[in-house]
């Protein structure tokens, strides 16, 4: 059986190119909503099919109250029908996630992120537990599972995904393991679920290997500052891969310059350098030293300059 170059057809409400956006903020770190509709914005014109608030890169650890479904509700207003807007929705109390899950619903977002619980690092029935029920919560939406052991100390087994992706609208995860055998274990076993099963690459260095072994699409943090030339690999890649291996190469510095120190601080001040809504990171991180600001503008300037 032959696989598609970038494997199932991304459904409805999660295209191939997700970008985790940063959540501006005022100066005194308040919730910049004109912001955030202006960066959304700005997201959508580069590239960006669908918009991901309240993630990690959009430092949902700190966002307080109803700000995850007032940012929700401004972003949608923003981008219309031009793309789609997830919400993360996960959080490591089952209780709560189902909770948000189905607020998120209610207030209309066209797809949900569930992270994988972390600190408290429950076994695999936990994680399918948890899992199904944020599955039930999302009464039909899309959801994405989002596996990043690196930060919730508890990988998903493909196992787990497996069984996950037996539930029609658990519709792919977002890998960000660093591991692209287990990649290939995870296309290969969910190949002809139900709803079907996609992959997005949620570690920008790693999305053209990830293409390479059939995902979806990226859920992407450089997409802020290289959207096009994401948008254009990911298109290069079914007949052009040289173009495509081109172009990623090409973005590699700007995605690693972005980690250099605990995202979204370097996002965030390269975005204020470029113009577009920041602001501050809420503590307890802290904004990027101006030699990592300065890195990932060096690492942007020659693709700029060949736009």
């Amino acid at each position: 059986m032959t696989l598609e170059p970038h494997g199932p057809t991304p459904p409805p409400g999660v295209g191939r190119v997700v970008t985790a956006m940063a959540t501006p903020f005022a100066p005194d770190g308040t919730l910049d909503l004109p912001g955030a509709q202006r960066l959304a914005t700005h997201l959508v014109e580069n590239g960006t099919q669908t918009v991901l608030v309240s993630g990690t890169t959009g430092e949902s650890p700190t966002l307080r109250g109803d700000e995850p479904f007032e940012l929700l509700a401004a972003v949608k207003d923003a981008v219309g029908e031009r793309a789609g807007v997830m919400i993360g929705t996960g959080s490591n109390d089952t209780a709560k996630t189902v909770a948000t899950t189905a607020r998120a619903v209610e207030a209309g977002a066209d797809a949900v992120l569930v992270v994988t619980p972390y600190y408290n690092r429950p076994d695999q029935r936990g994680l399918r537990i948890h899992f199904t029920a944020a599955a039930e919560a999302a009464d039909g939406v899309p959801m994405v599972v989002y596996d990043i052991p690196g930060r919730t100390g508890r990988a998903i087994e493909v196992a787990t995904l497996v069984e996950l992706a037996a539930i029609e609208h658990v519709v792919g995860v977002k890998d960000a393991t660093g591991d692209c055998g287990k990649a290939c274990d995870t296309m290969a076993a969910t190949r002809g679920a139900p709803g079907g099963f996609a992959l997005w690459s949620g570690a920008d260095e790693l999305n053209l290997p990830l293409l390479a072994v059939g995902a979806v699409g990226v859920i992407s943090v450089s997409a802020h500052l290289v959207g096009p030339e994401i948008a254009a690999m990911i298109a290069a890649f079914p007949t052009d891969p040289a173009r495509a291996r081109e172009l990623h190469l090409a973005c590699l510095p700007v995605h690693r310059a972005l980690f250099a120190e605990p995202s979204p601080g370097p996002l965030k001040a390269a975005l204020a350098a470029k113009g577009l809504p920041a602001g501050p990171v809420r503590p307890p991180l802290a904004d990027a030293s101006p030699g990592v600001a300065q890195r990932v503008l060096d690492a942007l300037a020659p693709i700029e300059a060949a736009r």
